[in-house]
């Protein structure tokens, strides 16, 4: 699909419609050039337009783009209220403005048309996908030729910027990504992940963190907490002022976490199994040794929930019934809905991921950090092309990006396993469909109370999907599980501590299954959901005890200060 160059037609249109009757001429042509460019998309996913609706489309978008073009003949500045052009570089001068406003027309046509499309639900998906990837590639702010701010800058610089943002660009080449946070202002261990603990239990998959006390007595039994492996832990302990770990240690538990290993080339054969038994069910059992405890509480973030889930039926299958409560963070237990993650996933995409890695290899944490950007190009890619390298600015110190950027790897046969028998084949939902370390896997048997959360603008869990979960565990006591919802999206939701005072989150106390009409009926409160959270996992916590003096026990000793070595190996 050929894409519009919008610097091109700018200078077409100055130089040729200087009458209206060259501009009559023109206009009879010029509305269908960008629906040529979906039909060829059409032609090859089988899609089609309904021919009212295209000419209604195309009606508006010719009275719109001869409004714009009268406008501009007359000197007069569209008004532009997109964030990417609210500069006075675009706003003051009649070119940019009207370059910027050309160009968001065309986009909105082009979407309009996409959204139009008649095809099945998974093809329109990737239609609009692709449609929207295209339209944020070419926005005028993305080139210097086209950029009135980027110019400016040059000259207040007297060249400066340009010499500092072909550095910063030949030194993301280097890395092969673009930096989106000032990395030299962190360090792990030293200003984000600081929580104090002791590593107490390592193998070739994880290490055990168990973090040290922050008040004289703490719940009789433990938290453990799962966090995703396609990213490091410490999103859940990235500074003291935003870190879940240390807000559970401060209200009491004795928290233990799971830093995954970092895969290199030693793991390109490690499968889902082995995760799921050498992992999480090995950290539950040195949680429960350790602890002393029989019972203890669980905690999966994402894909760690996943995993954690699987784990539990594992267990339960074999008679064990390990958790006095559960808690899943934006975790898909039923993948029916996967949301914009869904346009990556198919038969033949998954066939050509087991081709590539099922037997053995690793999904670098490159091509994954890449997939989750594009989800978001316009704030994760073309945001700092425009700061970085056309204006040579250097992006500011943020920690939740510094770890954004700090990706890992996956084993191959453990990704494949997961991408089919999940995603693409939804069967973990499915009693007895899937066996998992040599046992029927059945999430219905995993009978503890559940503390279920979903980010409301979760583009990743979509909080339908995080909801579903609701009716999958604990199925002989439901009213025991409890939903919260948060604002915001994956992380930022995640991530929203009570001193901030920021955002808000919804409750309902109704025993309802059905998402909408729960939320139907919610109550929203201003905040931060985690004392909600606090006071679900202290009611399962149990007596207050001594908080213990020594870290680990008589086969666990300490091995390093958390948050240990695993976690500061990078993906190469």
């Amino acid at each position: 699909m050929n894409t519009p160059d919008y610097q091109t037609l700018t200078s077409t249109w100055m130089a040729q419609f200087s009458d209206p009757e060259t501009w009559q001429s023109w206009l009879k042509v010029a509305p269908a050039t960008p629906s040529n460019r979906v039909s060829d998309i059409l032609k090859e996913v089988g899609g089609t337009i309904d021919p009212a609706i295209a000419n209604r489309l195309q009606h508006e978008y010719s009275e719109q783009i001869y409004a714009l073009w009268q406008d501009f003949l007359h000197d007069k500045t569209p008004a532009i209220s997109d964030r990417r052009f609210t500069s006075p570089a675009w706003q003051t001068h009649t070119l940019p403005s009207f370059n910027a406003a050309s160009y968001l027309l065309n986009a909105r046509f082009l979407m309009a048309l996409a959204e139009a499309v008649q095809a099945p639900d998974k093809v329109k998906q990737k239609i609009i996908f692709s449609v929207q990837q295209m339209i944020d590639a070419m926005s005028p702010a993305n080139f210097l030729a086209t950029n009135p701010e980027a110019q400016q800058k040059i000259i207040d610089s007297k060249g400066d910027s340009l010499t500092k943002g072909l550095c910063n660009m030949l030194s993301d080449i280097q890395k092969g990504r673009i930096s989106l946070s000032d990395e030299s202002a962190f360090a792990i261990g030293k200003n984000v992940a600081t929580t104090e603990g002791t590593i107490v239990f390592e193998n070739s998959l994880f290490q055990l963190i168990q973090y040290k006390p922050l008040t004289k007595t703490v719940y009789q039994k433990p938290l453990l907490m799962v966090p995703p492996c396609i990213n490091k832990f410490y999103i859940l302990d990235l500074q003291p002022a935003n870190s879940l770990v240390r807000y559970a240690v401060e209200q009491g538990h004795t928290v233990f976490l799971v830093s995954w290993r970092n895969p290199d080339e030693t793991m390109h054969q490690v499968t889902w199994d082995q995760y799921v038994a050498d992992g999480v069910i090995k950290a539950i059992h040195l949680t429960q040794e350790i602890s002393g405890q029989e019972k203890i509480n669980a905690f999966g973030f994402c894909v760690g929930g996943t995993i954690l889930s699987t784990a539990l039926a594992v267990l339960a299958a074999r008679g064990e019934a390990p958790i006095a409560s559960l808690t899943l963070l934006t975790t898909l237990l039923d993948f029916s809905d996967t949301g914009v993650l869904d346009i990556f996933i198919d038969e033949t995409q998954v066939q050509l991921r087991e081709q590539i890695l099922a037997q053995g290899g690793l999904l670098t944490g490159r091509e994954l950090a890449s997939t989750f950007s594009s989800l978001r190009s316009n704030d994760l890619v073309w945001n700092y092309v425009q700061s970085n390298y056309l204006k040579g600015q250097e992006p500011p110190p943020f920690d939740l990006l510094y770890w954004n950027a700090d990706s890992t790897n996956l084993p191959g046969p453990m990704f494949c396993w997961y991408l089919r028998n999940t995603y693409l084949e939804n069967s973990l939902k499915v009693p007895g469909k899937l066996t998992v370390a040599g046992e029927k896997i059945d999430l219905g048997k995993i009978n503890a109370p559940t503390f279920i959360y979903g980010s409301r603008e979760d583009h990743i869990v979509p909080w339908t999907s995080a909801f579903a979960s609701i009716t999958l565990l604990n199925p002989k006591k439901k009213n025991k599980n409890r939903y919260i919802l948060g604002a915001s999206g994956h992380i930022a939701g995640v991530i929203n501590p009570p001193s901030k005072n920021k955002r808000c989150y919804w409750t309902n106390d109704q025993t309802i299954h059905d998402a909408h009409s729960w939320l139907n009926t919610a109550t929203e409160h201003p905040g931060s959901w985690w004392p909600e959270w606090a006071a679900f996992l202290t009611e399962h916590a149990g007596k207050q005890v001594t908080a213990p003096s020594k870290l680990g026990n008589a086969r666990n000793k300490p091995i390093e200060p958390a948050p240990g070595r695993y976690v500061k190996a990078r993906a190469e």
